[in-house]
């Protein structure tokens, strides 16, 4: 059996590589006790009363050749979303300075493309400008990058860059046959090497057994540098994909990943993602207390349904919870994963 410390003693620890087996352990401990350890560990590096607002727009819907399973902007599937050019500078703008008047803190913007081209790299970098300008961190999900892109786009302001690992690499095959678990591995390099933060996590509910939500969590922690924002989404089952009538994941067994997300990776932002729109409050509150300090705000995310705005802020009035917003975050970088790691082995 797995030996695991006092929750006080997890984040002073040196080491950072975690085995599949440890994160299982963790997942297995009783739920009361590994609540306990995320909270202690997310009050070492967090105000537990505070969440970060982060919104996401779609700059350009639909079109995208790749064949993951649970996307209804697949071309490959037959969905309600139909492919659109991409938006005017100044559609953008206008939902990002309505983002801010709301108490978002960071505005991302999100474009089915597998890869960006070059012809598409000045207008988003102009985008990335102008949102800026306004006073909000910019984060993109752009698809793979080519060289120099991420150089390119640190310039124009980027602040973070969304590639989601997804799942394990042992489910990834199941999800996914148009892009390789290197080339996401290879595209974070990249935008770690141009100095942008990495915004990088994965779904819940695809049908994968614990071990592969383990295995999602493990590779995350074990990166170089822990991801400064790591989502974690509820899979929205969309007519027409392939995961439409997957059997629904047990709520504890997702607030059983957040609360590993947190332990694991304890300077990160842990967000709660897509699928909100079908979790009650309860739940919700629920992952809040497992470590969840950041969530996507506004009533779409790309083309699935969220939580409306009114009804986030009534909820967080009723937790006591405030917005954490950009001056009052943490300026530095997250450290290095073995700076901020668990239990020695």
């Amino acid at each position: 059996m797995t030996y695991f410390p006092p929750a006080a003693e997890i984040c002073d620890s040196p080491r950072h590589d975690w085995s599949i087996p440890e994160v299982l352990a963790l997942f297995e401990l009783p739920f009361v006790e590994l609540i306990y350890r995320a909270q202690t560990v997310h009050r070492q590096h967090f105000n537990p009363n505070q969440v970060q607002m982060s919104t996401l727009l779609s700059i350009k819907t639909g079109g995208c050749p790749e064949d993951c399973a649970y996307c209804p902007q697949s071309v490959r599937y037959s969905t309600p979303v139909k492919a659109e050019p991409l938006l005017p500078l100044e559609e953008v703008l206008t939902a990002a300075r309505n983002a801010k008047a709301r108490g978002a803190s960071r505005f991302c913007m999100g474009a089915a493309w597998r890869r960006l081209k070059e012809r598409e790299l000045e207008p988003v970098a102009k985008m990335i400008t102008e949102v800026k300008a306004l006073g909000l961190e910019t984060c993109v999900t752009l698809g793979m990058l080519g060289p120099g892109q991420a150089e390119r786009l640190k310039a124009a302001g980027l602040d973070y860059y969304n590639h989601n690992l997804d799942t394990s690499p042992e489910f990834y095959g199941e999800i996914i046959t148009t892009r390789t678990y290197q080339d996401r591995l290879e595209t974070l390099s990249q935008v770690r090497e141009a100095g942008i933060h990495v915004c990088c996590g994965g779904i819940v509910g695809m049908g994968e057994e614990r071990s592969d939500r383990a295995g999602l969590l493990a590779n995350l922690a074990n990166l170089p540098r822990h991801p400064e924002s790591v989502p974690i989404n509820r899979l929205v089952q969309v007519e027409g994909t392939p995961l439409a009538g997957a059997p629904e994941l047990d709520p504890f067994e997702f607030v059983r990943t957040v609360a590993c997300a947190r332990i694991l990776m304890p300077a990160s932002f842990v967000r709660l993602s897509a699928g909100r729109e079908t979790m009650g409050d309860e739940l919700q509150a629920l992952c809040f207390l497992a470590g969840a300090n950041s969530i996507f705000y506004g009533e779409k995310l790309l083309t699935t349904p969220n939580p409306t705005t009114d009804h986030d802020q009534q909820l967080f009035e009723r937790l006591g919870l405030e917005l954490l917003f950009p001056q009052a975050q943490v300026a530095a970088p997250v450290p290095e994963a073995d700076e901020v790691g668990s239990a020695s082995g």
